[in-house]
Protein backbone atom coordinates (compact mmCIF):
# COMPACT_ATOMS: atom_id res chain seq x y z
CA UNK A 1 0.00 0.00 0.00
CA UNK A 2 1.48 3.45 -0.77
CA UNK A 3 1.94 5.50 2.18
CA UNK A 4 0.77 8.87 3.07
CA UNK A 5 3.80 10.46 2.43
CA UNK A 6 3.87 9.76 -0.97
CA UNK A 7 0.20 9.94 -1.91
CA UNK A 8 0.78 13.55 -0.74
CA UNK A 9 3.84 14.30 -2.70
CA UNK A 10 2.10 12.87 -5.86
CA UNK A 11 -0.85 15.46 -5.17
CA UNK A 12 2.02 18.21 -4.64
CA UNK A 13 3.01 17.02 -8.48
CA UNK A 14 -0.54 17.28 -9.79
CA UNK A 15 -1.81 14.18 -9.18
CA UNK A 16 -5.72 14.59 -8.79
CA UNK A 17 -6.50 10.99 -8.18
CA UNK A 18 -3.71 11.06 -5.01
CA UNK A 19 -5.56 13.74 -3.04
CA UNK A 20 -9.09 11.59 -3.87
CA UNK A 21 -6.94 8.20 -2.17
CA UNK A 22 -5.94 10.61 0.77
CA UNK A 23 -9.56 11.69 1.42
CA UNK A 24 -10.88 8.22 1.05
CA UNK A 25 -8.28 7.13 3.90
CA UNK A 26 -8.66 9.66 6.10
CA UNK A 27 -12.48 11.89 5.58
CA UNK A 28 -14.16 8.97 7.26
CA UNK A 29 -12.14 9.33 10.57
CA UNK A 30 -11.55 13.01 10.43
CA UNK A 31 -15.24 13.00 9.85
CA UNK A 32 -15.52 11.26 13.29
CA UNK A 33 -12.51 13.31 15.44
CA UNK A 34 -14.52 16.39 14.50
CA UNK A 35 -17.86 14.89 15.42
CA UNK A 36 -16.20 14.74 18.93
CA UNK A 37 -16.10 18.70 18.68
CA UNK A 38 -19.07 19.84 17.08
CA UNK A 39 -21.86 17.20 17.71
CA UNK A 40 -22.98 17.63 14.04
CA UNK A 41 -22.38 15.68 11.47
CA UNK A 42 -23.27 18.28 8.88
CA UNK A 43 -20.51 20.92 10.63
CA UNK A 44 -17.98 17.77 10.94
CA UNK A 45 -18.33 16.71 7.32
CA UNK A 46 -18.30 20.65 6.01
CA UNK A 47 -14.92 21.03 8.32
CA UNK A 48 -13.23 17.74 6.98
CA UNK A 49 -13.54 19.04 3.74
CA UNK A 50 -12.30 22.86 4.41
CA UNK A 51 -9.31 21.27 6.40
CA UNK A 52 -8.50 19.09 2.91
CA UNK A 53 -8.91 21.95 1.27
CA UNK A 54 -6.27 24.09 3.23
CA UNK A 55 -4.30 21.17 3.02
CA UNK A 56 -4.06 21.15 -0.90
CA UNK A 57 -4.27 24.13 -1.80
CA UNK A 58 -1.66 25.45 0.13
CA UNK A 59 0.53 22.29 -0.10
CA UNK A 60 3.17 22.88 2.49
CA UNK A 61 5.80 21.19 2.88
CA UNK A 62 5.01 18.30 5.75
CA UNK A 63 7.37 16.55 7.22
CA UNK A 64 7.89 12.51 6.67
CA UNK A 65 5.13 10.44 8.32
CA UNK A 66 3.75 13.88 9.64
CA UNK A 67 0.61 14.06 6.69
CA UNK A 68 -1.84 12.77 9.22
CA UNK A 69 -1.09 14.58 12.25
CA UNK A 70 -0.66 18.21 10.02
CA UNK A 71 -4.46 16.88 8.72
CA UNK A 72 -5.76 16.81 11.86
CA UNK A 73 -4.23 19.36 13.92
CA UNK A 74 -5.68 21.74 10.66
CA UNK A 75 -9.00 19.92 11.76
CA UNK A 76 -8.73 20.94 15.51
CA UNK A 77 -8.21 24.43 14.93
CA UNK A 78 -11.06 24.93 12.51
CA UNK A 79 -13.18 23.26 14.97
CA UNK A 80 -11.89 25.26 17.64
CA UNK A 81 -12.56 28.51 15.67
CA UNK A 82 -15.77 27.42 14.96
CA UNK A 83 -16.66 26.11 18.28
CA UNK A 84 -15.24 29.23 20.00
CA UNK A 85 -17.51 31.40 17.92
CA UNK A 86 -20.92 29.30 18.51
CA UNK A 87 -20.08 29.54 22.12
CA UNK A 88 -17.67 29.43 25.16
CA UNK A 89 -19.41 26.02 26.32
CA UNK A 90 -16.67 23.20 27.47
CA UNK A 91 -16.08 21.07 24.46
CA UNK A 92 -17.88 17.50 24.95
CA UNK A 93 -16.43 14.77 22.82
CA UNK A 94 -17.95 11.68 22.11
CA UNK A 95 -21.47 13.06 23.56
CA UNK A 96 -24.03 11.17 21.46
CA UNK A 97 -21.74 9.47 19.30
CA UNK A 98 -23.82 6.60 18.83
CA UNK A 99 -26.21 8.80 16.91
CA UNK A 100 -22.68 9.04 14.23
CA UNK A 101 -21.60 5.43 14.53
CA UNK A 102 -25.12 3.66 14.14
CA UNK A 103 -24.88 1.07 10.63
CA UNK A 104 -21.09 2.44 10.44
CA UNK A 105 -19.06 -0.12 13.37
CA UNK A 106 -19.68 -3.82 12.16
CA UNK A 107 -21.22 -5.56 15.23
CA UNK A 108 -22.14 -9.50 14.58
CA UNK A 109 -24.08 -9.57 17.88
CA UNK A 110 -26.23 -7.68 20.62
CA UNK A 111 -23.53 -8.55 22.98
CA UNK A 112 -21.00 -6.44 20.84
CA UNK A 113 -23.64 -3.49 20.41
CA UNK A 114 -23.97 -3.57 24.00
CA UNK A 115 -20.16 -3.01 24.54
CA UNK A 116 -20.14 -0.58 22.31
CA UNK A 117 -23.14 1.48 24.13
CA UNK A 118 -21.04 0.80 27.49
CA UNK A 119 -17.88 2.14 25.96
CA UNK A 120 -19.40 5.23 24.26
CA UNK A 121 -21.39 5.99 27.82
CA UNK A 122 -17.60 5.59 29.46
CA UNK A 123 -16.17 7.89 27.27
CA UNK A 124 -18.59 10.41 27.95
CA UNK A 125 -17.83 10.44 31.77
CA UNK A 126 -14.12 11.22 31.42
CA UNK A 127 -12.44 14.90 30.86
CA UNK A 128 -12.94 15.63 27.02
CA UNK A 129 -8.57 15.96 27.00
CA UNK A 130 -8.43 12.29 27.97
CA UNK A 131 -10.79 11.45 25.38
CA UNK A 132 -9.24 12.98 22.79
CA UNK A 133 -5.78 11.16 23.29
CA UNK A 134 -7.72 7.79 23.44
CA UNK A 135 -9.60 9.17 20.36
CA UNK A 136 -6.02 9.96 18.96
CA UNK A 137 -4.16 6.78 19.88
CA UNK A 138 -6.54 4.03 19.71
CA UNK A 139 -9.66 5.19 16.98
CA UNK A 140 -6.91 6.61 14.43
CA UNK A 141 -4.11 5.02 15.35
CA UNK A 142 -1.69 7.71 15.85
CA UNK A 143 1.55 7.61 17.41
CA UNK A 144 2.65 9.12 20.27
CA UNK A 145 4.24 11.98 18.17
CA UNK A 146 1.54 12.71 15.89
CA UNK A 147 -1.12 12.67 19.08
CA UNK A 148 1.62 15.50 20.29
CA UNK A 149 1.34 17.51 17.39
CA UNK A 150 -2.27 17.57 17.14
CA UNK A 151 -2.54 18.64 20.82
CA UNK A 152 0.23 20.76 20.85
CA UNK A 153 2.06 18.64 23.62
CA UNK A 154 5.00 16.81 24.05
CA UNK A 155 5.16 13.08 24.00
CA UNK A 156 5.56 12.40 27.10
CA UNK A 157 2.83 14.64 27.94
CA UNK A 158 0.57 12.45 25.36
CA UNK A 159 2.17 9.28 27.57
CA UNK A 160 0.94 10.58 30.74
CA UNK A 161 -2.25 11.88 29.65
CA UNK A 162 -3.15 8.00 27.94
CA UNK A 163 -1.99 6.64 31.14
CA UNK A 164 -4.53 8.87 32.98
CA UNK A 165 -7.21 8.08 30.59
CA UNK A 166 -6.62 4.15 30.83
CA UNK A 167 -6.83 4.41 34.56
CA UNK A 168 -10.33 6.46 34.22
CA UNK A 169 -11.89 4.35 31.43
CA UNK A 170 -10.83 1.22 33.52
CA UNK A 171 -12.87 2.71 36.77
CA UNK A 172 -16.15 3.43 34.44
CA UNK A 173 -16.07 0.70 32.82
CA UNK A 174 -16.02 -0.93 36.46
CA UNK A 175 -18.90 0.62 37.43
CA UNK A 176 -20.73 -1.16 34.27
CA UNK A 177 -19.90 -4.41 35.53
CA UNK A 178 -17.23 -4.89 32.70
CA UNK A 179 -14.01 -6.15 34.95
CA UNK A 180 -11.96 -7.60 32.19
CA UNK A 181 -10.83 -4.62 30.07
CA UNK A 182 -7.50 -4.50 28.84
CA UNK A 183 -4.75 -1.97 27.79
Amino acid sequence: MVGDDELYERYRDGDAAAYDELMIRHGDGLVLFLYGYLRSREDAEDLMIEAFARLMVKKPDIHKDGFKAYLYKTARNLAARMHRRRSRNEVDLFEDMDDLTDGVLPEDTVYDEDKQRILHICLGRIEPELREVLQLVYFEGMSYAETATVLGVNAKRVDHLLTRAKEYMRRELQKEGITDAHD
